[in-house]
């Protein structure tokens, strides 16, 4: 080895994440670290500050390293056992923590922290969803949690201060997405009984009165945010568009992506799945109903009669029943599924955030598992058609395995890697992968699950052309049976929807509201998707009759987080 051996990209990344976990308590929750439980970040300009500070430092010793990798001809320490394994995952990291941290600092430089204001993943989301994931099996545990309680209207107080600041620069939300937290403010805080006042319910009755106290305390910074949002800010917005404009769009896109993507290309793209789509919707909804033309009328028909569940709780159970139920057929057939990721939850979300329903990740210690979150949006009855899809997407094999064997594998990668550098193209296209994937193995062979599985690809076929349409005021091509020739607006996007997808009017209405608030996200199903089956022909063009799909499964599952460009290159020979 020489005598002063470079820093490497893991080791780097690990000291990044440590130094994120101090200014982002969340983010160590998320991970399973017990002193991140008690805290909340700072949302003001002074914590996002602190934040791209710390990129700029990683970056910098990111640089050094590198410079020493080329003046030393090394990229793997010459102890490890596999060194050329070592270097790909060295070169991987690396590759992956510059682009993670040049996207994250290019949202900072352009204020996008001073008006974060949509429907999902906002500060105030983070914070609300937050508490679902806090433990509380110990009496530390408890006591942490009612200091984070405690902790709330500090945190949001910054995040007003930074909105604040953003109006003084003339970076202000959109009013439609200041009206939808509004609203789902109003709802969370209108369920009975509040969802802090059932966490407190739930605590011993040593500290119950103590966190009866502090849950006030939360509730009420909650109930004084939405006041503001609704009093101060929303008056104070003006005119801001809904549309995001090209150079915008394409800065979004690429955090979401970790690409420069061809928006014109995947424009195009959006459209050909629409028009591939289609007719196979049509067989399958003529399979349910003889003579059917229309899919959409048919999969109303399956909502009215078709196979359904009553009641909230009893399609929590049989949604982990299909998980469980997965995980058996699955597991030693076409993945090796590590012990502690077989475990997955199945849960009901708290009221008050979007219609979609949501996965979140395992602790590092799997003693959180991972879980899967159905929004009931004040439904009693669900049809069963569009859950079985979205489970195998929301569950196994989509999130769960992939986030949870990117979990089991932490310590071989980094948990940067594996915990904390998601990239929306790497995860919603696998998890549209394997919705794919359970149609091609003939887990969807039943007519109303399948037709409920193409209207789900559907769905992520008109994100992408909307989504892209919309911000950038694209017209309506000319093969388009939809408004040919007319400009994108929210209004036709809605519209669109509404005629090509079988989700409920308030379903869509969110949607369209999340597209609007967080552009780029939505065309990431698609694109991820196409990277994936790309991969997957290429490696299988590669390997010839050697190729072997539990084995390939398993080696890009564990490359751990990429951006959308090195995972298509990547995937084609995963085992390198």
């Amino acid at each position: 080895m020489p005598k002063n051996p470079r820093e490497l990209p893991r080791r780097i990344s690990d000291d990044h994440v440590d130094a994120l976990v101090a200014l982002d308590p969340i983010t160590g929750t998320m991970l399973g670290v017990p002193e991140a439980n008690g805290r909340l970040p700072d949302f003001s300009s002074d914590g996002a500050r602190a934040l791209a500070d710390l990129a700029r430092t990683t970056l910098r010793r990111l640089s050094a390293s590198e410079a020493a990798a080329t003046a030393t001809d090394t990229d793997a320490d010459t102890a490890a056992t596999d060194p050329a394994r070592e270097a790909a995952v060295e070169r991987r990291c690396a590759r992956l923590l510059r682009e993670r941290l040049e996207a994250e600092l290019a949202q900072y430089e352009a204020g996008e922290h001073l008006r974060a204001v949509e429907n999902s993943t906002s500060p105030l989301h983070r914070v609300r969803k937050v508490f679902a994931l806090t433990p509380t099996r110990t009496a530390e545990d408890w006591a942490a949690l009612a200091r984070r309680l405690r902790a709330v209207p500090q945190c949001l107080a910054g995040y007003r201060a930074a909105l604040t600041e953003g109006l003084g620069q003339g970076l202000a939300a959109a009013p439609r997405q200041v009206r939808a937290n509004a609203a789902q403010l109003q709802e969370w805080l209108a369920a009975e009984p509040g969802a802090f006042d059932r966490l407190a319910a739930a605590a011993p009755e040593s500290v119950r009165r103590e966190l009866e106290a502090a849950a006030s305390v939360a509730t009420g910074a909650f109930a004084e945010l939405r006041a503001w949002l609704v009093r101060e800010y929303a008056g104070r917005v003006g005119e801001v568009p809904d549309a995001f404009g090209a150079e915008r769009y394409a800065r979004f896109a690429r955090f979401h992506t970790g690409a420069d993507v061809d928006l014109e290309e995947a424009y195009a793209y959006g459209w050909s799945e629409f028009h591939r789509l289609l007719p196979e919707m049509r067989d399958e909804a003529a399979r349910i109903l003889p003579g059917a033309q229309d899919p959409w009328q048919v999969l109303a028909w399956l909502g009215e009669h078709g196979r359904s569940i009553e009641g909230a709780e009893e399609t929590r159970r049989w949604l982990q029943a299909l998980m469980d139920e997965a995980a058996d057929a699955l597991d030693g057939t076409y993945f090796d599924i590590a012990a502690p990721v077989r475990r997955v939850e199945s849960c009901i979300a708290p009221p008050g955030g979007g219609a979609a329903p949501y996965y979140t990740q395992p602790s590092l210690d799997f003693s959180r598992p991972g879980r899967t979150w159905l929004p009931t949006q004040g439904r009693t009855r669900f049809p069963l058609h569009n859950l079985v899809s979205t489970w195998y997407h929301e569950g196994l094999p989509g999130h769960h395995l992939q986030l949870g064997h990117w979990t089991h594998l932490a310590g071989g990668l980094s948990r940067y890697q594996t915990k904390v550098a998601r990239v929306s193209a790497t995860t919603e296209g696998w998890a549209l992968y394997a919705e794919r994937l359970m149609d091609e193995l003939g887990f969807l062979s039943d007519p109303q699950a399948r037709l409920g599985h193409l209207d789900a690809q559907m769905l992520r076929a008109l994100r992408v052309v909307v989504d892209i349409g919309v911000h950038l005021r694209l017209a309506v091509p000319g093969h388009s049976p939809f408004h040919a020739g007319e400009r994108w607006t929210p209004a036709l996007a809605r519209e669109f929807l509404g005629r090509h997808s079988s989700r409920p009017a308030a379903y869509l209405d969110s949607e369209v509201v999340r597209y609007l608030g967080r552009p780029g996200q939505a065309i990431t199903y698609k694109l991820g998707e196409r990277a994936w089956l790309e991969g997957r022909e290429a490696a299988r063009a590669q390997q010839g009759p050697a190729f072997d799909l539990k084995r390939w499964h398993m080696e890009a599952l564990s490359l751990g987080s990429l951006g959308l460009h090195d995972l298509r290159a990547e995937l084609a020979a995963p085992g390198r």
